[in-house]
């Protein structure tokens, strides 16, 4: 498993991941955008309540966008029956 040693939001952080270098750094420029245009936007507040904010953010797109998973998931299974899949008798 790789190790990194990568500076985000200027903090040296140090993990290992499966994932491959240019995930980890798409990562990293994704914080650092959403931290800067939140900072943008909140210049007054302290540096921990916008990683609240960034964290909170995050946390409710990730499930938002799980929300949109089961839900195509379930109209795919769905469509699958309407047209004679597995499941269906013929």
């Amino acid at each position: 498993m790789p190790e990194y040693n990568i500076n985000i939001l200027g903090l040296d952080l140090s993990f290992k991941t499966d994932a491959g270098p240019e995930r980890v750094e798409q990562a990293r420029a994704f914080l650092e955008k959403r931290f800067a245009d939140l900072e943008k936007r909140g210049n007054k507040l302290s540096r921990e309540r916008l990683l609240v904010f960034l964290a909170l953010g995050l946390a409710d797109d990730y499930l938002q966008s799980d929300r949109k998973l089961v839900d195509l998931q379930s109209r795919a299974d769905r469509l699958v029956q309407k047209i004679g899949g597995p499941e269906s008798d013929s």
